[in-house]
């Protein structure tokens, strides 16, 4: 019985060995997903990202900011804040932050601080060369000052300049 056994055994493994050798390896490629591809909720697959925040006092003189993101090119965005009073300010304030996406996280990558005097509105566009292969988002600070100082801000979401 013992031979018998030892047999078996020796049949056995050989059979899995020739079952081993027999079978054929054959590699699929696979591309891991580029960090560009995963859209989160910061960003949009549009070209283009808007936001808008109005004075969360409804105050007496900021009615209300925006700021856009557009894209031109591979190389190239487009920039614009405007900050809108409801009557005429001493001093109305637009900052424009443009942030770009390093490693999973925005921080600024340039910025812009406009001020005007004795007016309603104040608003600017840019168009800014960027380096290519990661996401921009605009980051604004809008503020009207007649006597007392109103503020808002307002961040768009991230588009892709590839």
């Amino acid at each position: 019985m013992r031979a018998i056994s030892r047999w078996k055994k020796i049949l056995g493994i050989g059979l899995a060995a020739g079952l081993l050798a027999s079978v054929t390896v054959t590699s699929v490629p696979v591309q891991a997903s580029s960090i560009l591809d995963k859209v989160t909720s910061e960003e949009t697959t549009e070209d283009h990202a808007e936001d808008t925040s109005y004075s969360l006092l409804k105050g007496n003189n900021l009615n209300y900011g925006n700021v856009k993101i557009q894209k031109i090119s591979s190389n190239e965005i487009a920039i614009s804040g405007v900050t809108q009073c409801h009557h005429i300010c001493d001093t109305v304030y637009l900052s424009l932050y443009l942030e770009r996406k390093v490693n999973g996280s925005y921080g600024t990558y340039k910025y812009w601080n406009f001020t005007a005097d004795n007016v309603t509105s104040l608003s600017r566009g840019l168009n800014v060369a960027v380096p290519s292969g990661t996401y921009y988002r605009v980051r604004g600070y809008h503020a009207a000052k007649d006597g007392s100082k109103e503020s808002t801000s307002t961040l768009t979401s991230g588009i892709l300049i590839k």
